[in-house]
């Protein structure tokens, strides 16, 4: 008698069935699964990726962050791609932090720009919040690093906290659900929100570790901050706003979004950002996840040429939503004189998942 094989087992989490865990695997409710292995190959090997610069250096100067910030304040600066440094009510919390020359070293995808902080300069952290398992979110040499360096304290979803223990098992770690809250200090508190997106640190891991969004509260104002996340109709984007109110700042991914039908699911283009931020009523929207490692198609510069026509279409100013590059400094409270459009209404429009034509947005600005 043929026994039956038992399921492959969640080296990182066990818990109960919920509205986003099966058991064995995390997944977004109502939406779209990853695409499928298969498609992945199919597209790496179709030779449509476009040509990047050997470098493309931020023209902003390497920033020395103060060592706190304190009152009604708050500081965020560009580290590059997902990365940022925070500083508020007296804390210094890194978000997604890759200081590393590749996302997975030693073979991953290169940097085309240094991080907009040395490591060296960065002020005593306090909080290290850590987005999904992918690569270019959680890279374990910093994490280690800043283990080694600043014993901070880790905040991530399900399953993540096994990951950092297993590189350094004394790390002061906490694993949360979705819309958990979790009390940093007496000033600053951070909620994780559902975010529409995936997990994986090899092939057959995917989906075992939970992502998620970081809702801040911070004595500035709220500052929302997705590291990763498909559009999946603005529905998590107006839920947020609906739990939280509309952030004073944003950031918000724009980049790796082709070929769309392999990466819409986990990533949006500059248009669906556009139209996130509107949702979310954002007062100010620092756009992230383009121009340091080259992940997907789209040429370096396509991210740009795609969020002018975007914030033209969707009537935003270019003073609300900025792309980030290294070393941008962004300060709390916001001065802009701007006006703030309303927020967006859901309509099949304002819902829709872009579609790209093939082309590059510099020679097809409609797209």
């Amino acid at each position: 008698m043929i026994k039956r094989l038992k399921p492959f087992a969640n080296p990182y989490y066990t818990g109960p069935v919920t509205d986003h865990f099966d058991g064995l695997r995390f997944f977004n409710p109502g939406g779209e699964m990853p695409a499928s292995l298969r498609a992945i190959w199919e597209w790496r090997r179709s030779g449509n990726r476009q040509a990047w610069p050997e470098a493309f250096p931020s023209p902003l100067p390497l920033d020395v962050p103060p060592p706190s910030v304190t009152g009604d304040a708050a500081r965020m600066v560009a580290v590059g791609h997902a990365s940022f440094l925070l500083q508020t009510g007296g804390l210094n919390l890194l978000l997604d932090p890759v200081w590393s020359d590749r996302c997975a070293p030693p073979l991953g995808p290169r940097r085309y720009n240094p991080p907009g902080i040395r490591f060296e300069d960065l002020p005593e952290i306090h909080v290290v919040c850590v987005s999904h398992s992918h690569y270019d979110h959680m890279d374990r040499p910093t994490l280690e690093r800043l283990h080694d360096v600043h014993r901070p304290r880790f905040v991530a979803p399900l399953g993540c906290d096994a990951l950092i223990r297993r590189w350094r098992r004394r790390a002061d770690v906490s694993a949360h659900d979705w819309h958990e809250r979790v009390v940093l200090n007496d000033a600053v508190a951070v909620t994780l929100d559902p975010t529409h997106h995936w997990s994986a640190r090899g092939v057959f891991d995917r989906r075992m570790t939970l992502w998620a969004s970081f809702a801040f509260e911070t004595p500035a104002g709220l500052v929302y901050v997705i590291g990763d996340t498909g559009f999946h109709e603005g529905i998590n984007y107006r839920a947020a706003r609906g739990t939280f109110g509309a952030p004073k700042l944003a950031v918000l991914p724009m980049g790796a979004y082709d070929p769309r039908s392999v990466m819409r699911p986990q990533h949006q283009d500059p248009d669906e950002a556009v139209r996130g931020a509107r949702f979310l009523g954002a007062e100010m929207v620092l756009g992230s996840h383009w121009g340091t490692f080259q992940l997907t198609d789209e040429a370096v510069e396509d991210p740009l040429l795609r969020l002018a026509a975007a914030l033209e279409r969707w009537d935003v100013s270019p003073l609300r939503f900025v792309p980030a590059r290294p070393g941008l400094v962004t300060s709390l409270p916001l001065r802009l004189d701007a006006p703030l459009p309303e927020p967006l209404a859901a309509t099949a429009e304002t819902m829709a998942p872009t579609v790209h034509n093939g082309s590059s947005a510099r020679t097809s600005p409609s797209a």
